[in-house]
């Protein structure tokens, strides 16, 4: 029987006394050991009921809570009352009313399956001796039984103290709950606690809950639109909504929100039916989420993370709908329920301070130039002009708002924002109106843009009036790299974009710092950020398919035709200077012409490198370091080179002769001698002297002259690069097949990441093998012991003295909840992209020993890498080589490439899922 059913009371009560007769027969209590297992069969019988029926969808998440709720409180009264029977009243003892209350969440009636079971044991004055006995009887039995249980023991007067001076105590009593015992007690608590309340006003409530609203966002996420959202403290996660109830309930003591409905309502109808249905609809949703979280984890797991989020998905009844995962569509759903909870609490929470704490705001005329524009002051902030203008009539009215609170570092009222959500779908009337299309350029790029976009986004506007954008909101990718989802992401790039006209990332990224303020496109740049990834989502790739919206949006937006050529154009190429930078070699010289042939004007590329920086730092945290920020400028000083004249393809010999010149100098310049000045400039070949600059030429030189004065066969060093945030390993040794492969599986052993590589064999038949390394956090692999320890595995791993299969298995793995995350392999093979090598890009699962597995596969072929490139995007590595075959030459023949892929894909298959 479900709790909303009629009889459902009456078979909890008949519940709870067929439990008190069986606990406490013809009036003797049974034995305690006899009490505690029957309590555990009737609790277990009691959770398997409920989970039976919610995991059968007989019932959802709110009924499932309230139906726990109800069988819960049939289990506590039947053990007060089995405490009260087996400790009988001694003959000196007074009488000790109590009254047994229920708080926090079980006060609303509503419990999840391993929530915590909060108790009050109210006394009329200082809990006395029997009662003490009493609560510790009920407590231990409850703690016997497993259930975790906040509990407190007071008097009334003490209870009123404590609720004063703490919030969270307060906040618990709100939701205060009459279970058993005696209830004038309660009864008298509950009558002062409300007068208390009624004296003190909503106000200092109000600016409580909304203080610790502010600290738990800022501690779970100021956006709702995180990819491993907090279900219960995130923002528009459940305490959000609890947080409505408690104001309700301070201000008019309701019982729930739909009370607020209708004109005869406290506060005189402050939400719509609709609003009302809207609030259920989230309540709902987010319970029956908690429900299926606590069960699948068995405890009281409240983050949705990224192992989880499939799982749940199936059992609701989420599949693959066309390019969009079960799992992702799961996750739109709930992220649009919390961006409705956000609107919910825009709407609802200034009527109740409004309605609670006064009359309607007094509002005052501005200045002459706010009036013609249909504005107002109320309580000093931003209205509509009373009495005949409004957002319904005037939509015009949402833009003009926004801009002047923007122009005049004012505030937009409470009720104006509410004004805003209630009346979105007005905005379709705005779209290509040349005002508003004015007036939204001017926000998007004008100052603190964020802000004004993320109240767009939040109250519905900004689907209304582009409603492509409304295709991406809450829309996230289900992978590890991207932290926001996409809507959010885009606003986050606005936001970088402000932070470099600001100046604020002049150390972090100085060329994209330096090219903003030369930009002659400023407007088109920024709404190209907006609409970078705007067709994601779609199916097919998102650039191409963007393109072809941004040469719809943008006229409609009052652009220009060159205007909408370039952001189209941006939209089209906006990976292009990332994709080059990571995963393509940039000393080759058809790398920089190919890229430079599409970008063709210094303008296009000086407007793409600041997109790609945008871009990369709104990912996430993480993800943009030193090392990254360096391949990016080398990329576009090369293509900005090539595009003034200063690179072609006939100059290579010149460039070699160049770089000689400079790695001369610097040794000179310490001291070398011709003749060994000679001998390490005759060991190069072209291909070395082009790929490093005259400083890690001369730390070579220095390695090579060492090694050969020792007669070492392996020299191992490295050098600590700060401002590239990486660590330089160099490794000089005789070459020979598979070399690469064990020196990666050495590093992965040491615990060190490998972002870039370059593999030369000099004309002596020596290895100089140059690998870039960062540690886990990426930042330089910088601890002396760390570095010492790498050194001695690389000998080890050379000389087969270490045991790399079983030492890379060893190495500590990825979190448990990110391995719900697929990466299919995926292996291509391009001979176009360099005239002298064929290039092997390699897609698959990131993990400790991948790049020894795929090198090693490389080198059993019979290829030679001349240079690695490893990127990882959350678990996806995407790693491309360099390679020739025996003979110097590229590999085109089929024949030896299929075999070469199949291989390639079965060293990308992590070891657990591999057949044997």
């Amino acid at each position: 029987m479900t709790p909303e059913a009629p009889g459902f009371g009456a078979q909890c009560g008949a519940e709870e006394a067929a439990l008190k007769s069986r606990l406490i027969p013809g009036g003797t209590p049974i034995p305690r050991d006899a009490a505690l297992a029957l309590l555990r069969s009737e609790l277990g019988g009691v959770q398997a009921r409920v989970q039976r029926a919610f995991e059968a969808r007989e019932i959802m998440g709110l009924p499932a809570a309230r139906m726990l709720s109800g069988h819960m409180d049939a289990l506590i009264l039947a053990i007060h009352a089995y405490a009260l029977a087996t400790i009988p009243r001694g003959f000196r003892d007074k009488p000790e009313p109590f009254a047994l209350i229920a708080t926090g969440g079980y006060g609303r009636g509503v419990l999840a399956p391993y929530s915590d079971i909060d108790l009050l044991f109210l006394t009329p004055g200082s809990p006395g001796t029997r009662t003490t006995r009493v609560v510790e009887f009920m407590l231990y039995l409850l703690w016997d039984l497993g259930l975790k249980v906040g509990h407190a023991t007071r008097g009334i007067k003490d209870c009123l103290a404590h609720a004063r001076s703490d919030l969270t105590i307060q906040t618990a009593l709100v939701d205060g709950r009459f279970l058993g015992g005696d209830e004038p007690t309660w009864v008298k608590f509950d009558t002062d606690f409300a007068k208390m309340r009624a004296k003190d006003g909503l106000g200092p409530f109000l600016t409580g809950k909304r203080a610790e609203r502010a600290a738990r966002h800022a501690r779970y996420g100021e956006t709702p639109f995180m990819v491993e959202p907090h279900l219960k403290e995130g923002r528009g996660g459940l305490r959000d909504l609890q947080t409505l109830y408690w104001l309700s309930r301070h201000a008019f003591n309701t019982a729930g929100l739909h009370e607020l409905v209708g004109d005869g309502s406290p506060g005189g109808g402050l939400l719509t039916e609709g609003e009302a249905r809207a609030f259920r609809r989230a309540w709902d949703f987010l319970w029956t989420i908690r429900f299926h979280l606590h069960y699948v984890t068995g405890r009281a797991e409240e983050r949705l993370t990224f192992d989880l989020q499939p799982v749940l998905a199936a059992r609701m009844g989420y599949s693959r709908h066309g390019p969009q995962e079960g799992a992702e569509r799961f996750m739109k759903h709930l992220f649009l329920t919390s961006r409705e909870v956000l609107r919910l609490t825009r709407v609802l929470e200034p009527a109740l301070e409004r309605a609670a704490l006064g009359a309607p705001a007094r509002r005052r005329d501005g200045d002459a130039a706010l009036h013609k524009e249909g504005l107002a002051f109320a309580d000093g902030k931003l209205v509509a002009a009373p009495p005949g203008r409004d957002f319904s009539r005037e939509p015009i009215l949402m833009l003009r708002i926004m801009r002047a609170a923007r122009d005049r570092a004012l505030d937009i009222h409470p009720l104006a924002i509410r004004a805003l959500i209630r009346h979105s779908r007005q905005v379709d009337q705005l779209r290509g109106e040349p005002e508003a299309n004015e007036i939204f350029l001017d926000l998007l790029t004008g100052k603190d843009a964020p802000k004004w976009l993320g109240l767009m986004n939040e109250t519905g506007f900004l689907s209304r009036f582009l409603p492509d954008w409304a295709r991406i909101v809450g829309l996230m990718q289900f992978d590890t790299y991207h932290v926001f989802t996409v809507d959010e992401h885009t606003i986050q790039a606005i936001s970088v974009l402000q932070q470099l006209e600001a100046h604020q990332l002049d150390q972090i990224a100085p060329v994209a710092s330096d090219l903003i303020g030369q930009l002659q496109s400023r407007r088109a740049l920024y709404v190209a950020t907006l609409l970078h990834d705007i067709a994601k989502g779609r199916g097919g790739d998102h650039s191409e398919l963007g393109a072809r919206l941004a040469q719809d949006i943008c006229p409609k937006l009052g652009l220009s035709p060159e205007e909408t050529e370039t952001v189209s154009w941006l939209v089209l190429h906006h990976l292009l200077v990332s994709q080059t930078a990571f995963r393509r070699d940039i000393e080759d010289p058809k790398t920089v012409l190919d890229i430079a042939d599409i970008i063709q004007s210094p303008e296009r590329l000086r407007l793409l490198l600041v997109l790609t920086v945008c871009d990369m730092r709104a990912v996430g945290p993480k993800v943009w370091n030193g090392w990254k920020a360096t391949l990016l400028r080398e990329v576009y000083w090369r293509v900005s080179e090539v595009l003034a004249g200063g690179l072609t393809v006939p100059e290579r010999d010149v460039r070699v002769a160049r770089a000689k010149e400079a790695a001369a100098e610097q040794l000179t310049m310490s001291g070398w001698s011709q003749a060994d000045l000679d001998h390490f400039l005759s060991l190069g070949y072209s291909g070395y002297w082009l790929s490093f600059d005259a400083e890690t030429h001369a730390r070579h030189a220095s390695i090579v002259r060492e090694a050969e004065a020792a007669n070492a066969p392996l020299t191992v060093r490295s050098a600590v690069l700060r401002a590239r945030a990486v660590t330089e390993v160099t490794v000089y040794a005789l070459d020979h097949p598979g070399l690469f492969s064990r020196i990666s599986g050495a590093l992965a052993v040491a615990g060190a990441t490998i972002v870039d590589a370059r593999i030369h064999t000099l004309t002596n038949s020596m290895a100089l093998d140059t690998f870039w390394v960062q540690d886990s956090s990426g930042g330089p692999f910088d601890q002396p012991h760390r570095l010492a320890k790498l050194s001695v595995l690389i000998e080890q791993a050379l000389n087969g003295r270490l045991k790399l299969a079983q030492e890379i298995r060893k190495v500590r793995r990825e979190p448990a909840r990110l391995r719900a995350v697929t990466v299919p392999p995926r292996v291509v093979v391009d001979n176009h992209a360099s005239n002298t090598h064929t290039v092997i890009e390699v897609n698959g699962r990131d993990r400790p020993g991948l790049l020894h597995d795929v090198t090693a596969a490389i080198s059993r072929h019979g290829l030679q890498i001349a240079s690695a490139h490893i990127t990882t995007y959350g678990v996806r590595a995407v790693d491309v080589f360099y390679v020739k075959d025996n003979f110097g030459l590229k590999v085109d023949n089929e024949r030896k490439l299929a075999p070469l892929r199949a291989s390639l894909l079965e060293a990308l298959t992590p070891p657990e899922l591999v057949m044997v």
